[in-house]
């Protein structure tokens, strides 16, 4: 395992021992073969014959099937714990990984597709990290590549005047909800499973489609495509998440 340590103190929540031992566990339908293959089948496509690069490679829940089908993968984690549970599924030479933080840590060599899934680069909480994320993203590509990322549109239209709080999912296994201060941007997600007597939250800070954009016009990088979901759904107005893919320019 490739270890390299840097003296920035990203904003980012660091997974415990504990969490980690339990997350993959926790996933639910986002860890089912119906969520993940459509999401390795883009990832794929976009790769093409080139490497590609998870910033918060987690678990490996996407980078390892990816790896399987032959697309050299590597990933950047903050959790030396979450790292420690992937490599109970593939050793370092299936899926290197380096540890430190998304908006900073450089990995050596260059990327086709550079890749953040299930909303990671909102749990950045600033705004400069997250828009050093980008940077980070088209320092990694070569010209042409792409950075991809998934990420939920902030529920602020299904919130009624003075109402902070939004189910996201309820269900007898898990209720999930999330509390809103529209002032900075900040969402932090509840969840609780009511069968395992646990309860856990995560601090986030949204970003809205268009601020997406201009954080990737600020790193050179130009829109390409934005679906609502891997599947290429159209955005809409009324989509509750969006895949959004930019390009490095292959000249200039």
């Amino acid at each position: 395992m490739n270890h390299a340590e840097t003296d920035h103190r990203p904003s980012s929540q660091v997974w415990s021992e504990a969490t980690a031992r339990r997350y993959d566990d926790t996933l639910g339908w986002m860890g089912t073969s119906e969520a993940v293959e459509p999401v390795v089948d883009a990832l794929a496509r976009l790769a093409g014959s080139g490497r590609a690069l998870e910033f918060a490679v987690g678990t490996g829940r996407i980078a390892v099937p990816l790896a399987a089908r032959g697309v050299p993968v590597e990933g950047i984690e903050l959790s030396a714990p979450m790292v420690e549970k992937l490599r109970t599924k593939v050793d370092a030479g299936t899926v290197p990984v380096t540890l430190g933080d998304m908006a900073t840590t450089r990995v050596p060599g260059e990327f086709s597709l550079v890749y953040l899934v299930y909303n990671t680069i909102s749990n950045l909480l600033t705004q400069q990290e997250q828009v050093e994320c980008f940077r980070n993203a088209a320092r990694h590509l070569i010209p042409g590549g792409r950075f991809v990322i998934e990420l939920g549109v902030p529920p602020l239209r299904r919130l009624p005047p003075g109402q902070l709080a939004c189910p996201f999912e309820v269900t007898e296994e898990h209720l999930g909800f999330d509390v809103v201060d529209p002032v900075t941007q900040r969402l932090t997600s509840h969840h609780h499973w009511p069968a395992r007597g646990v309860h856990g939250l995560s601090e986030h800070r949204y970003i809205w489609p268009a601020e997406c954009d201009l954080m990737a016009q600020m790193a050179g990088l130009a829109p390409e495509h934005r679906a609502a979901d891997w599947h290429g759904s159209e955005f809409t107005a009324e989509s509750d998440s969006h895949v959004s893919v930019w390009r490095r320019p292959a000249s200039g």
